[in-house]
């Protein structure tokens, strides 16, 4: 198998949770290190890899073949056209960039150098997302009539992290929370007619958008995307209306807590939800009434990085294409619009 030499441009919380793990584990690639520039940790988890000190030094180093740019939003173009430019494949965090303008250039730059380029959406591969999408695909709710998706929390504390509470292009809940919703719709439904959305900011003392509501308007139906850090009692994540019946979901993936806790992911019993989470599926089959809990899949992001890897080895399209980036920035600017104008906004 060929091995694939990463490296990460950090080693913070997302480079210890998200990639790491799960790149050390894929016999496809191969963790060279981290960009490093003041802590230097990454080598107390993983004693054999090296802790770069510039970004330089890796876009200098031959042997590397893909970089992921899991740095703060505002660097993702910068960052990312530098690795493009120095003939590296490249993963980026979300938010991809902080403008379509940046997102199509990257985009273009990719299919220029021959180049793979993918997006982190790793929140397609939660165990409750996955669900909710089998429903869908399964048609177990007929023709949607309408979706409402939250990613709601209760923290009415600023972050401690500067670059998130800090008035820039790359911050705030809508380019944090707002690109996995956005994906996640994108994903299931395509490109809406229009948008429509109220962003607000409701901690006190915050210098950055913390409240969102997204309408996304279908020839046929609509989709709502929410998040806010005022929710103390959650409701339903997922709501899924259909001619024929609902599915009901609770945010219940595990994944990023048990990664948090330092657990290491596997390919087998990795990602498996409580029951207590199970969705509520109340619809019509074959002509009879049925109201049921519905088992809930593994979630594994290790598909992500699988998706990567067969992109690279076997030229296979991106798990997350720079495309699909493109259009959650789309969304993303028609949102920033609409918000400020007090209007839908035609895509």
């Amino acid at each position: 198998m060929q091995k694939i030499k990463t490296v990460l441009l950090s080693y913070g919380m997302s480079g210890k949770v998200f990639h790491a793990p799960f790149l050390t584990i894929h016999p496809g690639f191969e963790l060279l290190g981290s960009w490093e520039r003041s802590k230097k940790l990454i080598q107390q988890d993983y004693p054999e890899v090296i802790s770069y000190p510039t970004l330089e030094s890796i876009l200098q180093d031959k042997s590397i073949n893909l970089v992921v740019v899991n740095t703060p939003v505002g660097t993702h173009f910068e960052y990312a056209k530098k690795v493009l430019l120095a003939g590296k494949h490249a993963v980026v965090e979300k938010a991809f960039t902080t403008t379509v303008a940046e997102a199509q250039e990257l985009s273009t730059l990719a299919k220029e150098k021959g180049l793979k380029l993918a997006v982190f959406q790793n929140r397609r591969w939660d165990s409750d997302f996955k669900t909710v999408k089998k429903i869908i695909d399964d048609n177990l709710l007929g023709e949607t009539v309408e979706a409402e998706f939250h990613f709601d929390r209760y923290n009415p504390n600023l972050s401690p992290k500067q670059h998130k509470e800090t008035a820039n292009s790359g911050a705030g809940i809508l380019k944090d929370l707002g690109p996995h919703l956005i994906d996640q719709a994108l994903f299931l439904f395509g490109l809406p007619n229009a948008v429509f959305a109220d962003i607000q900011i409701t901690r006190e003392h915050s210098l950055v958008d913390d409240y969102l509501d997204i309408l996304l308007y279908y020839p046929d139906f609509r989709v709502r995307l929410k998040a806010g850090f005022f929710v103390r009692e959650a409701i339903p994540s997922y709501v899924i209306q259909g001619k024929k019946g609902s599915f009901l979901k609770p945010r219940g993936d595990v994944q990023e807590d048990n990664l948090k806790l330092g657990m290491k992911p596997n390919l087998t019993t990795w990602g498996a939800e409580s029951d207590e989470n199970q969705g509520l599926l109340h619809t019509e089959i074959k002509g009879k009434i049925s109201k049921e809990k519905v088992a809930t899949l593994h979630g594994n992001y290790y598909d992500f990085f699988e998706g990567v890897y067969q992109s690279i080895a076997n030229d296979k399209t991106e798990p997350v294409t720079a495309q699909d980036g493109v259009n959650v920035m789309r969304i993303i600017e028609a949102a920033i619009q609409s918000s400020e104008w007090k209007k839908a906004i035609n895509l």
